[in-house]
């Protein structure tokens, strides 16, 4: 039986206001409004400026059908650099802005400041499918300890859903859990598991089976990977209960420490890129926010009987919805209910793949699944924002095949060129279109700096080594993800399909047959177009080595950032180190500690719920 939503506070959504405010009453629809239509006419005018400029340079001595291509292919990787660039700017500002900001960014950011006692019982839910159950359950018991800490912990219970279909692996999940129930009699009550023998629907079908019959008003789903802190997720249940029309809060999550220097780097560069791009988006799309499936609270009513996934049948990218998280929230929204994102970073931790090979894995998982929306566009009675969330997650994807049909029809232009061909235009536009795909992570450095908040991250020495080191890499990166995509999605068009399994989440290095088995059609396509462009147009060479780069170095790029020994190093020196690796948090430093499990079962044992 589903609990109920408690009843909406006076001030919450009035009926009256309904037309002009978001459900929960507290932003004015003019406001969004007018905020949606300057970063609309940003976007548009900047788009207009590199058209006009792209026109400029292809048009000149004459069109041709080469030239017609390559003007669509741009135009089609453009828009999400461009939007990239506006939301650094507004978050860049926002964040400066303090409090304020955030005020300004969620609205709802406030209810979570306020002591108030937990009314609403709270589901903690766990989904693993052939992970290792050990590292898993040592995470989410320190979730446990945490909320115990709280005060607060009587309000939450845990579930484990499994959709595990190796019988070793789910041997030991079942013996791990028994474990731990064993060991915490006071608990033992509220420590659920429970494996699927069908995994229809994967993670998305397993949650929502949950949901039929869950008694708590709230769930927190977390993967495998996930670590929160008590406190941060409390705030989260206050904010939730202050306001019962806000059907998602996603809290802004952030990557472990790592031994891995690929998910040092990585996540160095991401959180930053990450902070105000969040904080800017939660400005303008107000909302209608985003959910990326875990370390998110969700009201299990509503998402119980209205974010049931709709069925894609057969056909090209048919089947279970892999991504299913950005649908979940435009439906949720769609249901009159607020998705909103906390773009705050308080204790919400996940892992990010270990290796190169690893994150592009990963990526063609969440391109397949961003790719489906293309079937869901049509959905009914979405709102603009809604559907425009739809759209720009397939564009996150599309731009990549643009761009590499763009360096594989330069050889071509370029032995075709006129003589008149405006070559200074032609390589501010480039330059400009690489910086502009920079700028999230340089307005998240700037603001670090901005702040003297440094120190948090080694020093300022170190951090703008990091900041260096982190821009060649995402350079060199981009080069071979899109590369990569490229080829997935030609795959995905002849009817490949991706398998969904567990993932890799420790440090291990990679061998170079093993990464040269992996990535020959990366390495072949960057030393084909370079070895063209050499033949036909050599001085173009070092303008594209930053796209050419990352495919030429591909398997020797796998095999650094693989290896221990630069981990070592790079923790050893701090660099690309993040503040919870400086000065770790308690759920950090249980971890370190290589005992999770006894110590948070010390302090759990004899709990009485």
């Amino acid at each position: 039986m589903l609990h109920p939503d408690p009843p909406a506070p006076a001030g919450d959504a009035p009926a009256a206001r309904a037309p002009l405010t978001t459900p929960t009453g507290l932003q004015a629809r003019v406001t969004l409004r007018r905020r949606r239509i300057l970063v609309v006419l940003l976007c548009l005018a900047t788009c207009a400026v590199f058209a006009a400029g792209l026109v400029r340079v292809l048009g000149a001595g004459g069109w041709s059908a080469l030239d017609g291509l390559i003007l669509l292919c741009c135009l089609v990787a453009l828009p999400w650099t461009v939007l990239g660039l506006w939301n650094a700017v507004i978050g860049f500002l926002l964040l400066r802005a303090g409090p304020a900001g955030v005020a300004s960014a969620c609205p709802v950011a406030t209810a979570g400041d306020t002591p108030e006692p937990l009314r609403l019982r709270t589901a903690v839910v766990m989904t693993l499918r052939n992970e290792q159950p050990e590292r898993a359950l040592a995470r989410l018991r320190l979730v446990v300890q945490g909320l115990e800490a709280t005060g607060e912990g009587a309000w939450f219970s845990v579930h484990v859903l499994s959709d595990t279909d190796d019988p070793a692996l789910a041997a030991r999940e079942e013996a791990a859990m028994a474990a731990w129930r064993g060991a915490v009699p006071g608990w033992a009550a509220r420590l659920h598991y429970r494996r699927r023998r069908d995994n229809a629907g994967f993670k998305a079908g397993n949650l929502q089976e949950f949901c039929a019959r869950a008694e708590e008003a709230l769930m927190l789903p977390l993967d495998a990977d996930s670590l929160m802190s008590g406190g941060a997720i409390v705030r989260l249940v206050r904010i939730m209960q202050a306001h019962p029309r806000l059907g998602i809060l996603q809290g802004l999550v952030v990557g472990a420490p790592s031994m891995s220097p690929f998910a040092r780097v990585f996540q160095f560069g991401m959180r930053h890129g990450m902070r105000p791009y969040t904080i800017a988006m939660a400005w303008w799309t107000g909302e209608c926010g985003p959910f990326w499936g875990h370390n998110a609270l969700v009201r299990i009513a509503p998402f119980a009987a209205h974010c049931r996934l709709p069925a894609l049948g057969p056909g090209p990218l048919g089947g279970p919805i892999l991504s299913h998280d950005q649908v979940e929230a435009v439906l949720m929204r769609r249901a009159g209910y607020e998705v909103r994102v906390l773009p705050v970073e308080e204790a919400s931790f996940e892992e990010n793949p270990p290796t190169l090979l690893d994150h592009l894995g990963r990526d063609r998982r969440w391109c397949e699944g961003n790719l489906q929306y293309l079937r869901l566009l049509g959905l009914p009675d979405l709102l603009p924002v809604s559907r425009f969330q739809l759209v720009w997650a397939i564009l996150m994807f599309l731009g990549a095949p643009a761009t590499v049909l763009v360096l594989l029809l330069l050889p071509l232009k370029a032995a075709t060129a006129e003589p008149d061909l405006p070559v200074p235009l032609a390589a501010g536009l480039y330059l400009a279109w690489l910086g502009l795909s920079l700028a999230p992570r340089i307005a998240g450095y700037a603001e670090v700096l901005a702040r003297r908040a440094a120190a948090a991250y080694g020093g300022t020495g170190r951090f703008l080594a990091g900041t260096l080191i982190e821009a060649v890499f995402n350079i060199l990166l981009y080069g071979i993800t899109i590369v990569r995509l490229s080829v997935f999605m030609a795959g995905l068009a002849l009817g490949r399909r991706v398998a969904w399994g567990g993932q890799s989440r420790d440090a291990a290095g990679v061998s170079v047959s093993a990464a040269a088995r992996a990535l020959p059609d990366v390495t072949l396509f960057g030393l084909g177009v370079s070895a063209a462009l050499a033949a036909v147009a050599p001085g173009l060479l070092p303008w594209l080595a930053p796209l050419l780069a990352g495919p030429v170095l591909a398997v020797p790029l796998a095999m650094l950032t693989a290896s221990p020994a630069l981990g070592r190093f790079m923790a050893r020196h701090r660099l690309c180190a993040s503040p919870e690796e400086i000065a770790p948090p308690p759920e950090i430093r249980a971890l370190r500690a290589g005992a999770p499990p006894r110590a948070a079962d010390a302090a759990l044992a004899g709990t009485v719920p």
